[in-house]
């Protein structure tokens, strides 16, 4: 009798991939020509390092990236936040459809959970148009980074290593810079700079599929319903918290100012302007722009625009004793319990995280802990600067947060399930009891 063979969950390997990934990137980094010094880092900074850098986070326990990295290093994190944004997956299927090799059906599968598609044949021409579309605007952004910081450099090599490292980590909404210790602040005068690093954030943020519905469609009418959503959602994120950034801080900061620290927070992460002492009303409105975060099948984390979408629809829905509903056409319940589901999840993953780090760092404040943690959880890499100075263990706890938040709570949860290749629909109806809530 054959041994059937054992075929891995995809699941699995979208956690693996990323893992090796980060693994690797860790090594390269403790590499003595790694950095300006010659100083090896310590293995947990590099892999807090390969770590941020593979979940686009930002995240650094580095202060000054351009001064400590060699360009190896910053070549190295460059590689990193590009794998991190597209995924290696995705990456090593374009080149598979490149060279001609076929797809089995594990394989399309695996893509399908990535991508977060519903049909199997969906992912080939998706994989074709996400790689395209991610290089051709990291282009564009070099080239106009490039010119833009030639006057200030003086040096073409200069400005464009920076140039091109600055446009890849803000389309991968990533928030790594070589600006120096102060990330965008110093620089926040420069208005072509920022206003073409909030370009690159908000379209690496809304997500491959709308930024292809786009080029396609060539006209809001004609867009999917999807993208409306999405780019609605963005659009009111994006103005309510450029209005309520303003307002909290009101002569502290300018109108530009506000608009892109409303875009950055979301994922990116740049610092435009002072962030250890806010007041606690800008420091809940981070909060909440960073644990929504981006869009889904793009470069940044959160939970997500239709996710809030989708929970405000319920929950209106609810009120009025409906049925949630868009159009002509209703939210099927496994969306629903999905996108509750995912926040509550994500709320108490974040919670329990922080009850730890204020054990073994008692000396933090709860309103550091709480920002650092949903800065990890969101991808964002904004922090009140406590990053350096976490003990060994909160610094794994972050790493495992930055890790959970790139791939998704549903997605580690999905590890669990071991019917994920069968068709597991069924008739069976059950009684239904009523349970007293509230």
């Amino acid at each position: 009798m054959k041994n059937k063979k054992r075929i891995i969950s995809p699941y699995l390997k979208i956690l693996l991939s990323f893992f090796i990934i980060i693994l690797i990137g860790s090594f390269l980094l403790m590499l003595p020509f790694a950095t300006k010094t010659k100083e090896n880092l310590t293995f947990i900074d590099a892999f807090f390092t390969s770590v941020s850098a593979v979940c686009v986070t930002g995240l650094s326990v580095i202060s000054d990236l351009g001064a400590t990295l060699s360009a190896f290093g910053k070549i190295v994190m460059m590689i990193l936040i590009e794998i991190g944004g597209l995924s290696i997956l995705t990456i090593a299927m374009f080149l598979f459809v490149i060279i001609g090799r076929k797809l089995n059906v594990n394989n399309r599968y695996m893509m399908k959970e990535v991508l977060n598609q519903d049909k199997l044949s969906e992912t080939i021409p998706l994989i074709k148009r996400i790689v395209l579309i991610s290089f051709t605007i990291q282009l564009v952004g070099a080239i106009i980074n490039t010119i833009i910081l030639l006057p200030l450099y003086h040096n073409f090599v200069k400005a464009l290593g920076i140039g091109v490292f600055h446009a890849v980590s803000s389309f991968n909404n990533a928030g790594f810079d070589l600006f120096g210790s102060d990330s965008l602040i110093s620089l926040s005068g420069n208005v072509p700079l920022c206003l073409n690093t909030s370009i690159l954030i908000t379209l690496g943020g809304i997500g491959f599929m709308v930024i292809s519905d786009i080029l396609s469609k060539r006209s809001i009418r004609k867009l999917n319903v999807y993208s409306k959503i999405v780019l609605l959602t963005s659009f009111i994120l994006v103005v309510s918290g450029t209005l309520l950034i303003k307002f909290s801080l009101w002569s502290n900061i300018s109108w530009f100012d506000a608009l892109n620290a409303s875009v950055s927070s979301r994922t990116a992460g740049f610092a435009n302007f002072e962030m250890t002492n806010l007041p606690n009303s800008t420091k809940i409105i981070f909060l909440i722009l960073m644990f929504i975060g981006a869009s889904p099948i793009s470069t940044g984390g959160g939970v997500k625009t239709t996710t809030l979408f989708v929970i405000f629809l319920a929950i209106v829905s609810f009120a009025k004793d409906k049925k949630a509903r868009m159009g002509y056409k209703s939210l099927s319940n496994k969306t629903i319990s999905k996108a509750f589901s995912l926040v509550s999840i994500s709320i108490i993953y974040i919670l329990f995280i922080v009850l730890i780090i204020s054990f073994t760092d008692p000396t933090l404040t709860l309103d550091t802990i709480l920002f650092e943690v949903v800065s990890a959880f969101g991808t964002v890499g904004l922090s009140l600067g406590i990053t350096s100075k976490l003990s060994v263990i909160a610094r794994l706890l972050i790493c495992l947060t930055m890790f959970l938040g790139r791939l998704g709570p549903l997605t580690i949860m999905n590890l669990w399930n071991k019917k994920w290749n069968l068709n597991t629909n069924d008739d069976v109806r059950y009684l239904e009891e009523n349970i007293i809530i509230g």
